[in-house]
């Protein structure tokens, strides 16, 4: 379960830094409504995760599915590059992802 709850995290982080860019420093109200309550889910989801995992491969796992998540959208909802040399280090991110999954 707490890999269940590491997961999710990732997704609300994704959604939460994805809300920093339609809020629009903070300036529109329900995409930075909607940015706090993803980083606030994100946060708990993370706190209940890291009671059985190591925060180190926790922490990281967390902030590789936000990174992973977020530059993928990035291609397609923002027009971001997507370049093999790109493509390349996004997936050298998931395998480190996937490197401390199978090591925990």
């Amino acid at each position: 379960m707490p890999w269940i709850y590491l997961l999710l995290a990732g997704v609300f982080e994704i959604g939460f830094a994805l809300g920093l860019k339609y809020s629009e420093g903070f300036t529109r109200l329900w995409p930075s409504v909607i940015t706090v309550v993803f980083a606030a889910i994100s946060l708990w989801l993370l706190t209940q995760a890291l009671r059985t995992i190591p925060v180190g491969t926790g922490y990281a796992v967390w902030t590789g599915i936000g990174a992973v998540g977020v530059a993928i959208a990035g291609v397609f909802l923002f027009g971001d590059s997507a370049s093999w040399p790109r493509l390349l280090c996004i997936g050298l991110i998931v395998a480190g992802v996937m490197g401390l999954k199978l090591v925990s």
